[in-house]
């Protein structure tokens, strides 16, 4: 059966398959630092003192940066409701069937954050994924009233710590500069341990910062991933999402998407001139990239239900059933990654500007729908998604072919 009979008897639209791809590609472009230089550091002054490489950084805190992350995050609450819906069709108990995923999903998270990737939101996922079950009865108005609520309440708590630390550096600025030293320090470590330490070197240091990164990922972004778990959970109940045309999505692109794009542009601006973490203006904008961070989601919706809405062409459809295996996808750009920077790999950790990074994270992006959708060609579903798939079912696949 072809991807688009597949999603002809399930009755789904390309449209959320296009959307996993868009965010997939711009979820490499952002992690690629992390990748390339120390998490709480980011990119070095080096990296960034070529024009080509302060322009590259600018595009992608503009234009991806916090939102690639959240498209994501609004695609696996559509997930959720997909799943709801194909065991209802099986006539299967949902409940059992997706706390084992759960757990599947949070061991392959454990697994990449110390292996490949520390700022893993597989597991992450997991975790939000628990909390999301509990919503799966609402009705459409509760889901979006909770989602707006949600996204508020990480506003607030990016609002607080940026505070705080303003706080810190005018009332303690020695505290703070010791702070900073320490952070620079560790880095230097991560450098050295990134491009000269063996496969286990590297890896328990990557488990150290996985742990780390499990509370700090969710303190920062998790709310909000939640937040918008609950956006892409209710677009399926209004059956906005098989709609490209509706509405919903004009307004979208025509007035959410600027808001968003001007204050991205803002909120880069502020990000350039921040020197670390510790940084006032680090934490401000970062406040406000989350702050403008659903509009250009939205607007970057709104785009793709454009797309979505024309004839399906070559390349719509290839990289639609790319967009399938978003799992796969997802854990293949790390593997890639890692092996370009660090020094079992290429060792180019800590070497290039930020311009180059970003070129080979797009590629990495880009190569990863390629790969998944020639899979997906001649395969039902990607390796990664069979192996979750499994577990899920203790390895008695005998659900509907057409359920993802």
């Amino acid at each position: 059966m072809t991807y688009l009979e597949q999603s002809s008897a399930a009755g789904r639209h390309i449209f959320p398959d296009l959307a996993r791809a868009v965010a997939l590609i711009g979820i490499a472009v952002v992690n690629v630092g992390t990748f390339a230089y120390p998490f709480m550091t980011g990119y070095s002054t080096e990296a960034l003192e070529a024009s080509a490489d302060l322009s590259a950084y600018f595009l992608v805190i503009s234009i991806a940066m916090m939102k690639s992350y959240t498209l994501f995050s609004f695609m696996f609450g559509v997930g959720f409701a997909y799943q709801i819906e194909a065991a209802e069709r099986r006539g299967t108990k949902f409940t059992h069937l997706y706390w084992r995923r759960l757990l599947g999903l949070f061991a392959l998270g454990a697994l990449h954050g110390a292996f490949f990737f520390p700022g893993d939101i597989l597991a992450i996922y997991a975790v939000l994924g628990a909390v999301l079950f509990f919503f799966r009865n609402a009705s459409t108005t509760f889901l979006i009233r909770a989602a707006i609520s949600l996204y508020l309440l990480q506003l607030l708590v990016v609002g607080l710590l940026a505070g705080l630390i303003a706080l810190g550096a005018a009332l303690e600025p020695e505290g703070m500069a010791e702070e900073i030293r320490q952070m620079n320090e560790d880095s230097a470590i991560a450098i050295s341990t990134y491009l000269q330490g063996s496969f286990t070197d590297i890896s328990r240091l990557r488990f150290a910062e996985w742990v780390e990164m499990l509370t700090y990922g969710n303190m920062m972004q998790g709310i909000g991933a939640l937040s918008f778990f609950l956006f892409g959970f209710a677009s399926v109940k209004l059956n906005t999402i098989a709609r490209p045309s509706a509405r919903v999505w004009r307004r979208c692109r025509h007035l959410y998407l600027p808001i968003g794009f001007l204050g991205s542009l803002w909120s880069a601006h502020l990000l350039l001139r921040a020197d670390s973490l510790m940084d006032p203006n680090m934490m401000f904008s970062l406040f406000l990239l989350m702050l403008f961070s659903p509009f250009s989601t939205a607007g970057y919706l709104g785009l793709v239900a454009k797309w979505a809405e024309r004839p399906v062409g070559q390349i719509k459809l290839f990289l639609a059933r790319g967009g399938t295996s978003s799992l796969t996808a997802y854990l293949l750009q790390s593997v890639i990654l890692s092996l370009v920077f660090c020094g079992y790999g290429l060792g180019f950790y800590g070497q290039l500007g930020a311009a180059t990074c970003i070129a080979i994270g797009l590629s990495a992006g880009m190569f990863s729908i390629v790969f998944t959708s020639l899979w997906r060609s001649v395969f039902e579903r990607g390796p990664m998604e069979v192996l979750l798939r499994r577990w899920t079912y203790l390895g008695k696949i005998s659900a509907s072919k057409t359920s993802r």
